[in-house]
């Protein structure tokens, strides 16, 4: 397939420039392709929602208050759940009674500087299993709370 561009202006027994457009065309069904399959991966979206920075005093709990459920993710990937070490296996019944029984369905998150981040995120899919409807991730301690 080609596009003869003498239109008869050549000489005869000489070659005439023909322009090859096959590999242009390849190139460009290899990309509609390419852009088939990786449209469909761009709609999946994290909202991530972060909080107005407020600076004001810090408020002191009140003895009443409960205390906030703190899941921590160690260096060797246990499931610590305000400091109490718990079973992989047995975590999100155990969150589960948590909540219920705190009537909070807030679970805050937090790991080790040196915990794999494929553990990590497997505990926040587990906590979210458990029943958390929101998962808050901690870049500072917790009052004390968080290992």
């Amino acid at each position: 397939m080609g596009m003869d561009l003498s239109a008869g202006q050549g000489r005869p027994g000489r070659a005439s420039p023909q322009m090859n457009v096959t590999p242009l065309v390849d190139v460009v069904l290899v990309l509609l392709i390419i852009f088939m399959v990786i449209t469909p991966l761009l709609a999946k979206q994290f909202w991530l929602h972060l909080p107005d920075k407020i600076e004001k005093e810090e408020q002191q709990p009140s003895p009443n208050d409960k205390p906030p459920i703190v899941v921590f993710v160690n260096s060797a990937g246990q499931i610590e759940v305000n400091h109490e070490v718990i079973a992989k296996a047995a975590f999100p019944d155990k969150l589960k009674r948590m909540l219920a029984g705190s009537g909070q369905r807030t679970v805050f998150f937090d790991a080790a500087e040196d915990a794999e981040f494929g553990p990590a995120v497997e505990v926040m899919d587990l906590s979210r299993g458990g029943g958390a409807a929101t998962i808050v991730v901690l870049t500072e301690k917790l009052g004390g709370t968080a290992p």
